[in-house]
C-alpha cells in the first residue's frame, strides 16, 4: 500500500511539473529579456496614447464648456428682464391717443434700446403669426377658429425668445382649428 502512495505521489508531482511548463510564467521564462522589454515598451505606449485622447478630448470639453458659458452668461439676466419689455411692449399698444406724444416717443425709443441691447446679447423674437405651430419654440393657450389651415398660430399672447438658438422663453399662442363648417 505504501508502494502505491508513493507511486501516486510521483505520478502527482510528474503531474504538477508537466503543469507548470505550460503557465504563462514559464513560457516568460523562455523569452529573451529583450522580448520581454519590447512588449513592455508597446503596453506603455498604448496606455500613453490612450492617455494622450482622453486629455485632447479633455481639453475641447472645457473649451466647449467655457465658451457655452462665455455665451449663455447673460440668460438669467435677460429672463428677468423680459418682463419689462412685454410691459413697456403692453404699455405702447394700449396707450390712448391723446397720451402726450412726447411721452409716447420716449417709452418707443426705451423699448427699442432694451431691443437693441438684447440682440447684442443673442436674443431674438421667435417668429408667431402665420407660422406653423411648434411645440419646441410656442406654448399653446387656446384653440380659435379661423380662415387659416388648423395647427397655424393665428394670434400672439406672448413674445417668446430665443438666445444664441436656445429655447429663452416660448411664445404663447392661440392655433387656428381651420375654417368654422
Amino acid at each position: 500500500m505504501l508502494s502505491r502512495m508513493a507511486e501516486n505521489t510521483q505520478n502527482v508531482e510528474n503531474t504538477e511539473k508537466v503543469d507548470t511548463e505550460a503557465t504563462p510564467a514559464a513560457a516568460a521564462a523562455e523569452k529573451s529579456p529583450e522580448m520581454i522589454l519590447a512588449e513592455k515598451l508597446a503596453h506603455s505606449e498604448d496606455r500613453y496614447k490612450y492617455l494622450y485622447a482622453d486629455f485632447e478630448n479633455y481639453k475641447k470639453r472645457a473649451i466647449k464648456e467655457r465658451q457655452d458659458m462665455a455665451k449663455f452668461a447673460s440668460e438669467n439676466t435677460v429672463s428677468e428682464l423680459l418682463p419689462a419689455l412685454d410691459n413697456l411692449d403692453r404699455a405702447l399698444q394700449y396707450a390712448k391717443p391723446e397720451t402726450d406724444p412726447n411721452l409716447m416717443s420716449g417709452l418707443k425709443m426705451v423699448a427699442q434700446q432694451f431691443k437693441a441691447a438684447f440682440e447684442k446679447q443673442g436674443v431674438s423674437e421667435i417668429p408667431t403669426v402665420d407660422q406653423a405651430f411648434n411645440p419646441e419654440l410656442h406654448e399653446a393657450v387656446g384653440q380659435m377658429a379661423s380662415e387659416k389651415p388648423a395647427g397655424t398660430i393665428v394670434q400672439e399672447v406672448q413674445k417668446g425668445y430665443t438666445i444664441h438658438g436656445r429655447l429663452l422663453r416660448a411664445s404663447r399662442v392661440m392655433v387656428s382649428t381651420g375654417s368654422p363648417a
